[in-house]
């Protein structure tokens, strides 16, 4: 090839393998990366022989000074390759010698950490255990429900002043995010025929106040028993009943006249608070009452009856509605409905 001076472009070859085969003697004895930034330096750096030798190439003619170049770069890149495998090999080293100093590896792993079930959830969960065992089969429904099913079919018509008291979550002019579990008993009830025995948890929505005691989403169990001969004494021993296998042997319940549209009698339920037993006039959990409240019950009036299609002059019933939370306050002893949603790691694992 004319003007191409093949003594210069082989005496560059000779400099640059000569570079590589000392680069490669000096890492087989590096033996950190302190040593091998050294080593780096001297071949590589700024101040290096490889910079010395393109400082070189401005005397070679100019047609030369590409190829010359390209030489250069794929000695460095080869050089470089070098450099990496040798810091790989440093890494491993120091990995295995760290694993060989800390850790046994015939020793038994450590068993891995693993969630548990929520506490509201496990109160659920034991609570629909409960009633299974009495016959009653566990049923669930949707969030979003008409009005009628959350209202006019359990003898909450439009005008009537009780809709006030459930201050809902619209989705349009007649679906609404639940504010009880009530409607499964409609939907229980038009799809069955008696006898009917069912308890119904689930998620609820209330545009209440946030607080120790209230929550605009919450938890509700939902109870209902319809057949010939039930009376309120069947609901009290249910009721007392589930207290007793969720919070003691020793829970005693009571029921207070109350006002419900869908229950005549009505009833509100409380039980014993479990934290001072109600004998303690300065009881923070239960507020010197010695009671705690869980929820209304009563028997089903006879309207939602004949609204399902039931004979009320024959069938009678009961229906309940607990909150879960309420529960799990007393259970637990907890004292603010907010610190089971909080996400404390620490609480949620003394409480498993």
């Amino acid at each position: 090839m004319p003007g191409f001076s093949f003594a210069a472009m082989s005496e560059l070859t000779e400099k640059l393998a000569s570079l590589q085969q000392r680069l490669a003697r000096a890492l087989e004895t590096a033996g950190d990366e302190r040593a091998l930034e050294e080593a780096r330096a001297v071949y590589l750096g700024r101040s290096g022989d490889v910079a010395a030798i393109r400082r070189s190439i401005g005397r070679l003619p100019a047609q030369e000074r590409p190829l010359a170049g390209k030489e250069i770069n794929d000695a460095v890149a080869a050089m470089e390759a070098l450099l990496e495998r040798k810091r790989e090999e440093i890494a491993s080293r120091a990995i295995d010698t760290a694993l060989s100093e800390r850790i046994d590896v015939t020793f038994p792993a450590p068993e891995p950490r693993l969630g548990s079930i929520h506490p509201v959830r496990r109160v659920i969960e034991d609570a629909c255990a409960y009633f299974e065992r009495h016959g009653f089969a566990v049923v669930l429904g949707p969030e979003v429900e008409p009005d009628y099913y959350n209202f006019d079919a359990l003898n909450i018509p439009p005008e009537h002043p009780a809709r006030e008291g459930f201050d809902s979550f619209w989705v349009d002019e007649t679906l609404l995010l639940r504010p009880h579990t009530s409607p499964m008993q409609i939907r229980t009830m038009q799809l069955h025929r008696p006898p009917i025995a069912i308890v119904a948890p689930g998620k609820c929505y209330r545009r209440d106040a946030v607080d120790a005691r209230h929550h605009f989403q919450f938890h509700q169990i939902e109870g209902l028993l319809v057949a010939e001969g039930v009376h309120f004494g069947h609901l009290k021993g249910m009721l007392t009943g589930l207290c007793r296998a969720l919070l003691g042997p020793y829970q005693n319940v009571r029921f207070r006249p109350s006002f419900f549209p869908f229950t005549e009698p009505s009833a509100e339920v409380d039980t014993t608070c479990p934290k001072c037993g109600g004998g303690a006039a300065a009881c923070a959990m239960c507020g010197g009452s010695g009671w705690i409240e869980l929820g209304g019950a009563g028997m089903v009036h006879p309207n939602v009856l004949r609204e399902v299609g039931y004979d009320p002059k024959r069938l009678s019933g009961w229906a309940f509605g607990f909150g879960a939370e309420r529960l799990a306050l007393a259970r637990y002893e907890v004292d603010d409905v907010r610190r089971f949603i909080d996400s404390d790691p620490d609480l949620l694992e003394q409480l498993a």
